[in-house]
This record gives C-alpha cells, structure tokens and sequence, in this order.
C-alpha cells in the first residue's frame, strides 16, 4: 500500500514539474543583426543615430496563446535598445557615413523605432499548432528641414508539433527583427535624404 502512494505521489510530483516547465516564463535576450547590403551613398558626412523602444510592454506574448497564461514571453527594452543601437550604426557606417550620438543643428538624423513585437498562438491543427510572430521597426531620417518616414513590418507563421523552447523562441525573434532591418535599411530613400 505505502509503495502504491509513493508511486502516486511521484507521478504527481512528475505530473505537476512537468506542467510548470511548459508554463515557465522565457526572458529572451535578443541580438538580431541586418544581413543584406544598404545603398552606398555617402561620403564621411556626420548622422546623429538613435535607436528606441515605444512599446507598451516588454512582454511580446504567451508561449500557450492564453492572455491569462504565466508562460509569457519577456524582451527587455533596455537589454535590446543598445543592440538596435548597434544595428543603426553599422548601416549608416555601411551606407558610407559616420554615425554618432551626439545631436547637432544642422546635422542629418536617423531614428531607429520598435513600435511592435508580437508573438501570439496561430491555428490549431491535430498535432500541429502555430506561433504567429510579428515585428514593426519605424525609420525617420531628417535633413535640411525634409522628413522620410519608413514603416517595415516583418511577419513569421512558424508551425511546431512541440512548443518551442527557449533557443527556438529567441531564434526565431532574432530572424524577424533581423528581416525587418533588412527591409528598413535596404529602402534607398533613407540613403538619399542623408546624403542630401
């Protein structure tokens, strides 16, 4: 008798560790990068470059899709703002001129902004289900009194028959930052104003 509540007894506690690991939250800690060529277009100029953050919230969704769900999804914007940062840099620096930090009057700007990251539960299918992620990047580049602003939107359907862990999360959040970046500082206006 004391075996078969022993047995139980693990069972549930196996039951119950089981449940909690698919229900832990993950706090990723993204470091997306461009990979595509940008339009070369100056020569040495000054751009002050700015990355930020305007979302709401650092949570970007749920691994089970519940709002109510403690598996939710956490991208610090204070741990992903300097790799943004980072990335705005290096395509201005690519596009041929010199990035900094520091504002001045007459000098061109690039404003680097995450509006939007999703990541919520897709349709339902017998043993597949699906993580709908999505990624909205604002570009405003401003010189001589003229203003561009690009919006690009990246947006990933990812089917899975097992819940993605942690690496897959961040991958795949890496990618979709990543394409969006690529589609920002691929459009050859932003290049054009800069270097007007």
């Amino acid at each position: 008798m004391n075996r078969r509540h022993a047995l139980r007894a693990a069972a549930a506690l196996l039951a119950t560790a089981l449940l909690a690991g698919c229900a832990s939250p993950h706090y990723l800690q993204l470091n997306p990068q461009r990979s595509v060529s940008v339009p070369q277009s100056g020569s040495g100029q000054a751009v002050t470059v700015a990355a930020v953050d305007e979302r709401e919230d650092d949570v970007v969704g749920t691994r089970t899709g519940s709002a109510m769900s403690t598996a939710v999804i956490t991208v610090s914007a204070h741990e992903l703002v300097p790799h943004l940062q980072r990335e705005a840099e290096r395509a201005v620096r690519d596009m041929g001129f010199s990035p900094t930090t520091q504002p001045g009057n007459d000098r061109p700007s690039l404003t680097l902004t995450l509006q939007h990251l999703g990541y919520e539960r897709g349709d339902s299918r017998p043993v597949i289900d699906e993580a709908r992620l999505e990624a909205v990047l604002e570009v405003k580049v401003t010189n001589q009194g003229t203003t561009y602003t690009g919006t690009y939107t990246s947006r990933r359907t990812q089917s899975y028959a097992v819940r993605p862990g942690r690496d897959a999360n961040r991958r795949m959040l890496n990618d979709l930052i990543g394409d969006a970046l690529d589609r920002a500082f691929s459009d050859p206006e932003l290049a054009q104003l800069l270097a007007r």
